[in-house]
């Protein structure tokens, strides 16, 4: 890997925490409580895990120049990892597949810009 690669690597983790950042703020701002942060099952990470009363929103947080461009990152093999993911976490949950859940996608511009789009992956 070169030096230039390297850099680049680390400007985009760092810019992914960032949004992360931005968009857990906007929904602990509406009163939604962290219940974790790059949850990691098996089949894969989702990057927010936010509660509002008993229900548990999945946040996915795509950044690009553009929202556009962000909303072209989440690919269908991607979704399906997502989904697997949240039925892991829903298992330790007291009421499983009952539990009260969603999908949001966060999309982040190159400005900081965002937009939640709720329950996204309703029609993925």
């Amino acid at each position: 890997m070169t030096a230039q690669r390297a850099i680049r690597g680390q400007v985009a983790y760092h810019d992914g925490r960032a949004a992360e950042d931005r968009i857990e703020r906007h929904y602990r701002d509406t009163g939604h409580s962290l219940v974790n942060r790059r949850w990691r099952g098996r089949s894969g990470e989702i990057d927010l895990v936010m509660r509002l009363g008993d229900e548990v929103i999945f946040v996915e947080v795509k950044k690009a120049r553009d929202f556009d461009r962000a909303a072209e990152r989440l690919q269908p093999r991607q979704i399906g990892r997502l989904q697997n993911a949240a039925l892991e976490f829903l298992a330790g949950e007291p009421r499983g597949m009952d539990t009260d859940m969603r999908f949001d996608v966060a999309l982040v511009n190159g400005h900081g810009g965002f937009r939640i789009v709720e329950n996204a992956l309703a029609y993925a």
